[in-house]
């Protein structure tokens, strides 16, 4: 039985995605607040992961590239369908020393339920306050916004992705990766 709660934040995710993919809200870098700049260090971070390994910061992944997507609500259609597109691809982000890093405002228990329902093998953060959110201008309301972030192994945020289609997304950021990559060698 799905509480009055859940049952709510369903409805409104629903909405705000039927809404935003007919264009009837302003663009998404707009409506999250200030997104960080390219080419400048990343917001650092530190958050609860769902592992039970206490926290994650994002100084603790220095020396590896990181793919920092947030999402609205774990167990939700759009955001299922995403998550499992980047553990499809998981061994090719390995491949190109990358860190999947997933960031919702749900708790450590949701996620840990949602990435052993779906077999999620990354690590997905609780911002359960939005504060992570808002420094990567992703948060509204009170769920994260579906926006990417490349982070460099020296902690430079180098691609921002705010229109994100979660069918195709984790194929688009693994093509700018390789372009990054490539362009770094």
């Amino acid at each position: 039985m799905i509480s009055r709660r859940n049952f709510l934040s369903i409805l409104f995710i629903t909405c705000f995605t039927v809404i935003s993919w007919l264009n009837f809200l302003p663009s998404a870098d707009a409506m999250g607040g200030k997104l960080p700049a390219i080419n400048q260090p990343a917001p650092d971070f530190t958050l609860p992961t769902n592992t039970g390994n206490g926290k994650v910061s994002l100084s603790d992944l220095q020396g590896k590239w990181v793919v920092l997507y947030f999402y609205p609500k774990d167990f939700t259609s759009g955001c299922t369908i995403e998550a499992r597109r980047f553990q499809q691809d998981l061994p090719k982000y390995i491949e190109k020393n990358t860190q999947i890093i997933g960031v919702s405002a749900d708790d450590v228990d949701s996620h840990a339920d949602f990435c052993d329902s779906e077999g999620l093998k990354f690590t997905l953060l609780a911002d359960t306050n939005g504060a992570v959110s808002k420094a990567y201008g992703s948060w509204i309301g009170f769920v994260s916004m579906r926006h990417s972030f490349i982070i460099d192994p020296k902690g430079i945020l180098r691609e921002t992705f705010v229109k994100v289609n979660p069918s195709v997304h984790s194929t688009e950021v693994l093509a700018q990766l390789e372009k990054l990559q490539s362009s770094k060698s």
